[in-house]
C-alpha cells in the first residue's frame, strides 16, 4: 500500500531547521597543519603535504573545527566512492565502496603499519592548488599496500583483526563481490569487464570460485582498503557531528558500467546479448553544452527493479545513510524520466525521454528505511512530472542563484521566488565559482545581477552568500571556493569535459580570521545558528 505523502516526513531537525553550510569535498582539503592541537584527529607523525591530496587525517578534523567556529552546520561532499574515467567520482567503479585515495596515511603510521617517512616526493606532486592524479594515486595506492602487510602482523585475535573480520562479514553482501571485482580489474587493466574471459565476465560459478582462490591475497587487500576507509571516515563523520555539524552526502542516480555493481546484477541494467550498454544515459542539450551531455552510464531495467521490492536500491539508500547524515540524490529527475541515448551515438542530442519508477521506488524507500532526509538535485531540464513528484515524495529541491539572472522576474532561482522547502546555493561543483561567474557574464546579466542585489559586484561572491543566507530556503550551502573569494582557475568541474577537472585545493593561508567572523556574522543574522533554533 502506498505511503501517504503526509507522513511522508524527512527528519524535521534535519531538513526542517534553518541553517547553513559548506560544499566542499575531503579531495580539496589542505595539507596537515603541523602545530599541535586539542583533538586527536590532529596526531601525526608524517610531515604535512607529504600524501598529495586532501583525505580522512588532520587537515578535515581542522576543516571541522573551522566550519564550527564560521557557525556552520552543512558538511556537503561530493560521492565519496573510488573514482572513475577523468577522475570523476560520478563514475565510480562501485556504489557501496569509499574512495582508497581518502586514507589518512598517518593513521597507519601511528597503528606502525606504514613507515612515518613515507612520502610523496615534491617533483610529482606539481601544484599543490591541483591535485596531481596519477602521481598521487600511484604514490598513496603503493602506501596502502606496505600498510596491509604490516596490518597481517598483527595478532590473530587482537583488536584490528577482530574488528577486521567483523567488518568482513557485516558487508559480505557487496564486499565479496567489489574485491574480487578490483583483483580482476587489476589483472585485466584494458577495457571494461565485458573484455574479461567470457566465464569471469558472465560469472560462470566455477570460474568465480577459481578467481577468489587464485586472488585471496588481492581479494584481501582490497577489503582492508575497505574496512580502512570505513573506519576513518566513520571517526571523522562522528567528530563532525559531536561538533553539531551534519554530513550531505551525494548519490549519483546511475553506475559507471564498468563498474562491480554491473558486473554482480546485469540483469538490473539495459544490456545487449553481449552485456554491452544496448542505451546509455545522458541529458539534452542545457546551460553547460550545446550537444547534451553523454554520460554513458547503462539505464535501468525498472521493471526488474520493482520485480524485486525495489532490493538493490533500498541496499544502496542504506549504505548512503550510514555514510552521510542526509543525501543529495543526484539527477532527481531521472525517477520521472531519464535521457536515453543510443550506446553507439556520438552526443546527446538524439536522445529520447523514457519512463523512470517514479513514487513506487520511493514508496518502497520509505517502508524499508523509515524517514529518509533526501534532498532532489532538481537541475536541469524540469518539466512538470519532475516537480509533481518531487512534491509528492516531500522532498525539497535545489535553487541555484548562478541560475537567477537570465531572464525575468519569474525565474525560479531568484530568491523572492524561493520556498521553504528547497535549499539554496551561490553555486555548485559543477558551476563556476561566483567571481569566475560573474566574470565571464554578458553584460545584460551582470546589469541584472548588479540591479537586483544593489552591488557593484566587487565582492559578488559575498553578496550571493548573503542574499542565499536571507533567504527563506531553509537550508543554505555555500561553495568553499565562494567563502575564499576564489576564481575561475579555483573551479571544480566542468561538465562534458573530461579533462582537467575534480583536482581544486586550498591552502590554509588562504582562509583568513575576517572570512571566518562575517561568515558567522551573516549565518547568525539571518537565523542560521543552533541557539536561534
Amino acid at each position: 500500500m502506498p505511503v501517504d505523502p503526509s507522513v511522508r516526513t524527512r527528519d524535521g531537525e534535519l531538513l526542517r531547521t534553518r541553517q547553513s553550510g559548506i560544499l566542499l569535498h575531503p579531495t580539496s582539503l589542505p595539507d596537515a597543519d603541523p602545530a599541535p592541537a586539542d583533538n586527536p584527529g590532529f596526531a601525526t607523525s608524517l610531515t604535512p603535504g607529504r600524501a598529495g591530496s586532501g583525505d580522512f587525517g588532520p587537515a578535515a578534523y581542522r576543516f571541522v573545527d573551522w566550519m564550527a567556529a564560521a557557525g556552520q552546520h552543512l558538511w556537503q561532499v561530493l560521492p565519496l566512492g573510488p573514482t572513475g574515467p577523468g577522475n570523476s567520482p560520478y563514475m565510480s567503479p562501485s556504489a557501496l565502496a569509499l574512495n582508497p585515495l581518502l586514507i589518512d596515511l598517518t593513521d597507519l603510521v601511528g597503528r606502525g603499519w606504514l613507515r612515518g617517512d613515507t612520502a610523496l616526493p615534491l617533483r610529482e606532486r606539481g601544484d599543490d592548488s591541483r591535485m596531481a592524479f596519477g602521481p598521487v594515486s600511484r604514490f598513496r595506492m603503493q602506501c596502502l599496500r606496505e600498510a596491509v602487510r604490516g596490518f597481517a602482523a598483527e595478532p590473530a585475535d587482537g583488536e584490528a583483526q577482530t574488528a577486521f573480520r567483523a567488518f568482513c562479514g557485516g558487508e559480505v553482501d557487496w564486499l565479496d563481490d567489489y574485491a574480487l571485482f578490483m583483483a580482476l580489474s587489476t589483472r585485466y587493466p584494458e577495457g571494461s569487464w565485458t573484455d574479461w574471459p567470457r566465464a569471469l565476465s558472465a560469472r560462470d560459478p566455477a570460474a568465480l570460485s577459481e578467481a577468489r582462490t587464485h586472488f585471496q591475497e588481492e581479494t584481501h587487500f582490497w577489503k582492508f582498503v575497505q574496512w580502512t576507509a570505513f573506519r576513518q571516515w566513520q571517526a571523522l563523520k562522528a567528530y563532525a557531528n559531536g561538533r553539531g555539524i551534519r554530513i550531505v552526502g551525494d548519490l549519483p542516480i546511475f553506475v559507471a558500467m564498468h563498474s562491480a555493481d554491473v558486473w554482480a546484477s546485469p540483469g538490473l541494467f539495459d544490456l545487449d546479448g553481449s552485456l554491452r550498454p544496448r542505451v546509455v544515459a545522458g541529458v539534452p542539450p542545457d546551460y553547460f553544452s550545446a550537444t547534451g551531455q553523454l554520460w554513458g552510464n547503462p539505464l535501468y531495467r525498472w521493471e526488474r527493479h520493482a520485480d524485486e521490492g525495489f532490493a538493490w536500491w533500498i541496499r544502496r539508500m542504506r549504505s548512503a545513510l550510514t555514510i552521510a547524515d542526509i543525501v543529495r540524490v543526484d539527477h532527481f529527475r531521472g525517477f520521472a524520466a531519464c535521457w536515453e541515448v543510443p550506446a553507439d551515438a556520438p552526443n546527446a542530442i538524439g536522445g529520447q525521454w523514457v519512463p523512470g519508477p517514479g513514487i513506487a521506488l520511493f514508496d518502497a524507500l520509505t517502508a524499508a528505511l523509515g524517514s529518509l532526509p533526501i534532498i532532489a538535485e532538481d537541475l536541469g531540464v524540469v518539466t512538470p512530472d519532475v516537480t509533481a513528484l518531487r512534491e509528492a515524495v516531500g522532498l525539497p529541491g535545489m535553487r541555484i542563484l548562478q541560475f537567477a539572472f537570465g531572464d525575468d522576474a519569474r525565474n525560479p532561482y531568484l530568491p523572492h521566488n524561493h520556498a521553504p522547502d528547497t535549499v539554496v546555493y551561490s553555486g555548485t561543483h559543477d558551476n563556476d565559482t561566483s567571481r569566475g561567474w560573474f566574470a565571464s557574464a554578458n553584460p545584460a546579466e551582470r546589469v541584472a545581477v548588479q540591479t537586483y542585489l544593489k552591488t557593484d559586484g566587487h565582492e559578488i561572491q559575498w553578496d550571493l552568500i548573503h542574499v542565499a543566507s536571507q533567504s527563506v530556503a531553509r537550508l543554505a550551502v555555500y561553495p568553499m571556493q565562494d567563502v575564499l573569494g576564489l576564481g575561475a582557475e579555483a573551479r571544480m568541474n566542468r561538465p562534458g569535459d573530461p579533462d582537467g577537472c575534480w583536482g581544486w585545493r586550498f591552502s590554509w593561508p588562504q582562509l583568513q580570521d575576517w572570512q571566518t567572523r562575517r561568515l558567522w556574522q551573516i549565518t547568525a543574522a539571518h537565523g542560521r545558528m543552533p541557539s536561534q533554533r
